[in-house]
């Protein structure tokens, strides 16, 4: 279908005599001697004004298409003497494609609720705010798979089938073949418990003892009961593994890659983002570029304890030293004491899963979580436990069953190196981006507890 992008004729060096572009009619208004139709197809958060001559046949072609209505215009691209716009489209033929009924379609010209238009998660992403969210989603994706190309990482892919339980947490959606009410295992598709993964960590360890560095990016899964803001079902993730490699590796990747997304989206996505930082987020654009101005700061998870116990603030939650670190903690180190984002490392082996390195010191771990501003954590990750004896013991610790994790202890047996990893969630740093406070506003179509339409 012959047509050209609204993005690339607004950005057009020269006037054209010849072009055709199609869109969704987001304002029309009707004058005596022509309507001014105002398309917008997706490829850019700006419209394109479309001049309809009364009595001709392009006016013909339009008939009574209004708000929501899809069409073709074909037309000369001129200058446009309206303020704030550089080009305009005079028609000669308009194709009707598809009407949307003016009593009965949903977004009309006027401000719409967060709350409303997820409940039309198919619609949204025709509003300035949700075209200019995905957009910003798609670049950043982009950005993602640039930085670990740059940096000769392999983009693996990791079963999102899994009979592992990489967290042992137990929060994981069960799949099965089995009939309601049938129980025995050993008639099910895989003759085992199978679930959806809630990350790739495992496999992708596996797959980097061999290509050295890789990384996963796709999506994962909780079973997480919890409708805070900040937690979704199914959600993706962005999980690197690098062989020969320590702690201060990882908090170096985990800085590079965040600053790396940032200036990409800075540089590529100015327009959206203008929006968040005028209509979402008054001051998002100079928190990203001060996100940029300085390193990230690094404290030892000790250390940050005591940051909180003196800070003089009032907790909903205690912190003390054995204590994970919440929402309200988080913020305050990367918002209040620091002012930027901060690398919190080395916590107490209780609170964190079997495959983190063990410290010499016997309490902690090789862990780290990096905070930003608004958000809280935005990645986790560890050093890996690289000895056999140590991951074995541990393992037996958590009343864990070894021989569910015999591929994984063999990685330590032959051939074991020092290696580490880290997930990002890739929504959390979608809300870094945008200043969008509730992670069911950055996917296009959420799961939560009780929300599987669509």
């Amino acid at each position: 279908m012959q047509r050209t992008l609204i993005v690339d004729l607004l950005n057009a060096a020269a006037p054209a005599d010849n072009v055709a572009l199609c869109g969704w009619i987001r304002t029309r208004r009707d004058a005596k001697e022509f309507s001014f139709v105002e398309l917008n197809d997706g490829s850019c958060r700006a419209n394109l004004q479309c001049i309809v001559d009364a009595g001709t046949a392009a006016q013909a072609g339009l008939g009574e298409a209004a708000t929501g209505a899809a069409v073709r215009v074909r037309g000369a691209l001129v200058a446009s003497p309206g303020k704030g716009q550089r080009w305009e489209v005079r028609a000669t033929a308009v194709e009707v494609f598809g009407l949307a009924d003016p009593e009965t379609f949903p977004l009309q010209k006027k401000r719409h609720s967060d709350e409303f238009l997820r409940t039309i998660a198919h619609l949204r992403p025709r509003t300035n705010k949700y075209g200019a969210a995905f957009r910003i989603r798609a670049e950043a994706g982009y950005a993602v798979h640039e930085f670990f190309r740059s940096r000769r990482f392999a983009w693996v892919h990791t079963p999102v089938l899994t009979g592992a339980d990489c967290e042992g947490a137990g929060e994981m959606f069960r799949v099965t073949a089995l009939e309601p009410g049938q129980t025995d295992l050993q008639r099910d598709f895989f003759g085992r418990r199978c679930n959806l993964t809630v990350s790739g960590q495992l496999e992708a360890e596996a797959l980097a003892m061999g290509l050295g560095r890789v990384y996963s990016f796709g999506p994962t899964f909780r079973a997480e009961n919890s409708n805070t803001p900040r937690h979704a079902a199914e959600f993706w993730m962005i999980e690197p593994e690098m062989a020969f490699a320590d702690l201060d590796d990882l908090m170096d990747l985990g800085e590079d890659l965040t600053r790396s997304v940032v200036e990409h989206a800075l540089a590529h996505c100015a327009e959206d983002l203008a929006l968040f930082d005028s209509f979402v987020d008054k001051g998002l654009l100079a928190r990203l570029k001060g996100l940029l101005a300085a390193p990230f700061a690094r404290v030892p998870y000790a250390e940050a304890v005591e940051i909180l116990q003196k800070s003089g603030k009032d907790f909903a939650y205690p912190v003390a030293f054995g204590t994970d670190l919440q929402t309200e903690h988080e913020r305050y180190l990367a918002e209040e004491h620091f002012g930027k984002p901060v690398a919190v490392y080395n916590y107490p082996k209780e609170i964190k899963a079997f495959y983190m390195r063990q410290n010499d010191d016997g309490r902690t771990v090789a862990a780290v979580d990096i905070l930003v501003p608004r958000i809280g954590e935005l990645i986790g990750g560890s050093q890996r436990e690289e000895r056999l004896d140590r991951l074995t013991a541990r393992i037996a610790e958590l009343g864990q069953r070894p021989e569910d994790y015999w591929w994984y202890l063999d990685l330590r047996r032959f051939g074991s190196v020092p290696h580490a990893g880290f997930g990002l969630g890739f929504e959390r740093l979608l809300m870094l981006l945008t200043g969008i406070s509730n992670i069911r506003d950055v996917i296009p179509f959420p799961r939560t507890p009780g929300n599987l339409e669509f």
